[in-house]
């Protein structure tokens, strides 16, 4: 394609996808609120700009064909705090995507949109919005304005729902592992499949214990390679026995699911110190 737009790529994750998203397009513009971003590929340009602005977003996605949306607040906080980045940073850019007449809108959405769900239940794609937290209440409205720009406006969108895209140090992990090989992978189907129209995929490798159901998603043929069974010995032992009761172990948001809303959830993912990021 001409133009491709990554918006969070000072981000963990952001960070991981520009030199794959930059081979996919002539030119590629990079984008966050850091004030800049090292080892620029040929055909990148970085341009810092606030998601909560809508003329920022307009004039950042001026000529572009798709946008690749992984900006926001990565972890639960009170709503005061998610209001602008995660809800109303949502809204412009589907909007400007919408008034530059770009195609589709890529977006990094989130299991915990249905993190109230237990795990025992094999959900799909289609599982009702349960969400854990506010942060997950601001993946739920996402995709909503995904769908709705697409029913009003026929504006394309795939919102993928990451679960766990770090170096698994968890139980809970050993099934939701995302590599960040099939994250890439999974963000390069969700841009070149010919039609998506609004399509929800879930962001997880080919576990033997994925709780999830990506049956009704084949259509952007997404198939991940790597298995996180190959850490369940070293992790299971190490963890021991865990409380069947606690919503932590038992619901798909993990810790989300526990904690009192706007208290982080990340702090209790037990995450390596170097590889912090989650979607």
């Amino acid at each position: 394609m001409k133009k491709l737009v990554l918006t969070g790529a000072a981000g963990r994750l952001g960070s991981y996808l520009r030199e794959p998203l930059s081979q996919l397009c002539d030119e590629f513009v990079s984008s966050d609120i850091a004030d800049n971003v090292s080892n620029l590929a040929q055909n990148e340009t970085y341009v810092k700009a606030d998601i909560t602005d809508l003329d920022a977003m307009t004039t950042l996605l001026e000529g572009a064909d798709m946008v690749v949306h992984f900006g926001a607040v990565g972890d639960e906080a009170p709503m005061d705090v998610l209001w602008g980045p995660n809800f109303y940073g949502a809204y412009t850019v589907w909007e400007a995507a919408y008034r530059n007449k770009l195609r589709r809108v890529v977006y990094a959405s989130s299991i915990h949109a249905v993190g109230m769900h237990k795990k025992t239940d094999f959900i799909g794609i289609d599982a009702p919005h349960k969400p854990d937290t506010f942060y997950g209440l601001a993946k739920c409205f996402a995709e909503d304005l995904a769908s709705l720009y697409w029913d009003k406006r026929g504006l394309e969108s795939v919102c993928m729902r990451i679960l766990s895209c770090a170096q698994p140090t968890n139980s809970r992990a050993v099934g939701t592992w995302l590599s960040y090989d099939d994250l890439i992978h999974m963000v390069e189907r969700a841009i070149n499949t010919p039609i998506t129209g609004f399509s929800v995929v879930y962001g997880v490798s080919n576990n033997d214990r994925a709780p999830v159901d990506n049956a009704k998603a084949q259509h952007l043929g997404y198939r991940p390679k790597d298995n996180g069974e190959q850490f369940a010995a070293e992790i299971y032992s190490t963890d021991g026995p865990l409380d069947p009761h606690d919503p932590a172990n038992t619901h798909h948001g993990g810790p989300f699911a526990a904690v009192e809303l706007g208290n982080s959830g990340m702090a209790h993912l037990n995450l390596d110190t170097d590889d912090t990021g989650k979607h």
